[in-house]
């Protein structure tokens, strides 16, 4: 069985094995954890990262004394595990403030009280250590199509993440910023649901190289989108700034499952993914344990998701290296993708002119072998090769 080592560059975030397991349908079922204890469970089982909301680790609002408490306390934890905090967040959704979103509220002065909180803990993150900074603006949205100018509440939007880009430039501070997307849930619908709008979105921006996108497999299939093509797409853009990994089983409320204890298939192209394009980030489990487990289950299931990301990758690898996979990709043209469809300085006019040499008929006949190859991949991912 593979054990995580801090070379695999896992991290969770204080908010995932520190779910008390409430719901809207029920108290809490656990205790509240510590963050010097979560810290220490972390190391011990071989993760990386530890992250955080404002909120997770010294509450909301709190008087100075408090905050710098446990903000030394966290900093004590990880000098003496050796855990890092790649990555910061602030929680704008929780308190009733922001009952109508905070970077987008209609009300103004809702608005700059969510920038002041931000910019606060946009310090701390630097303070830190920590390379990302993670916008997610889950009250950020309506429910009711004629209560939101859409249009005005992107240019909000953009305003606050330029003045958060210019804010870190400012300070010479070496963090940059990845927007999280997610179609509903608190709201009945979000701002920027998903990797393709968000990249729309940064675009727009007086700053985009500071900032890309941080996508969540439960979130992307959610809206019953391939989560492994828009991550790929997030890559290609040069945008995978950070990654949540987690299980959802298709189109429901946001279920946060272990990595992998939802669509497995889709979880081993991800890895395979990731392993193969080089992406050298943190790989963040933004899972929740269930609610039906007590504390001894919470670590056993933030160890499930380093233990099923680190198995995926192993068959991931063996998958590559099989040579029947080698001629099953061939066949299929996989790799044929990446030539261009013009040659060297040809012009559409070119391609116009040159007549037809392309047989339809033929090439309509032709067969992909990709039921094949996708059974090679569900061999190799059930260990029968």
């Amino acid at each position: 069985m593979p054990t995580p080592t801090a070379a695999d560059r896992f991290s969770f975030g204080l908010w995932t094995v520190g779910w008390r397991a409430a719901d809207p349908f029920g108290d809490a079922t656990r205790p509240a954890l510590d963050v010097v204890e979560a810290v220490h469970r972390l190391a011990e089982l071989g993760a990386w990262g530890l992250t955080f909301h404002d909120d997770d680790l010294f509450g909301f609002e709190p008087d100075a004394r408090h905050r710098d408490r446990q903000i030394a306390r966290l900093r004590e934890a990880c000098a003496a595990t050796g855990l890092t905090v790649p990555m910061v967040t602030t929680n704008l959704f929780t308190h009733p403030v922001f009952k109508d979103g905070g970077l987008t509220s209609n009300d103004r002065a809702v608005r700059r009280f969510a920038l002041r909180k931000v910019l606060r803990n946009v310090e701390l993150a630097a303070e830190l250590g920590a390379r990302t900074f993670v916008l997610w603006g889950g009250r950020d949205g309506s429910e009711y199509d004629s209560a939101k100018d859409v249009r005005a509440a992107l240019d909000r939007y953009r305003e606050a993440v330029d003045l958060l880009c210019g804010f870190v430039t400012e300070r010479g501070h070496d963090l940059r910023f990845a927007i999280e997307p997610k179609p509903n849930e608190p709201r009945g619908d979000i701002l920027l649901p998903t990797v393709g709008h968000a990249l729309a979105f940064i675009e727009r921006l007086e700053q985009p190289g500071l900032v890309g996108v941080n996508p969540e497999v439960g979130h992307e299939q959610m809206a019953g989108l391939n989560a492994a093509h828009g991550v790929a797409q997030a890559l290609w853009a040069g945008k995978l700034f950070h990654i949540d990994l987690n299980g959802q089983r298709g189109i429901k409320y946001d279920q946060d499952l272990v990595f992998g204890h939802g669509d497995l298939l889709n979880a081993f192209a991800l890895v395979d993914l990731l392993e193969t394009a080089g992406y050298d980030g943190p790989r963040h489990f933004d899972y929740k344990p269930s609610r039906t487990e007590d504390g001894v289950g919470v670590w056993a299931s933030a160890s499930a998701n380093m233990r099923t990301y680190l198995l995926l990758r192993e068959r991931a690898a063996a998958f590559r290296a099989d040579p029947e996979v080698a001629e099953a990709l061939a066949v299929a043209g996989v790799h044929d993708l990446a030539t261009p469809t013009l040659d060297p300085g040809e012009t559409a006019a070119a391609l116009l002119d040159g007549g037809a040499v392309e047989d339809p008929g033929a090439l309509g006949g032709r067969g992909y072998g990709f039921v094949r190859l996708h059974q090679l991949a569900v061999e190799h991912l059930m260990g029968a090769r």
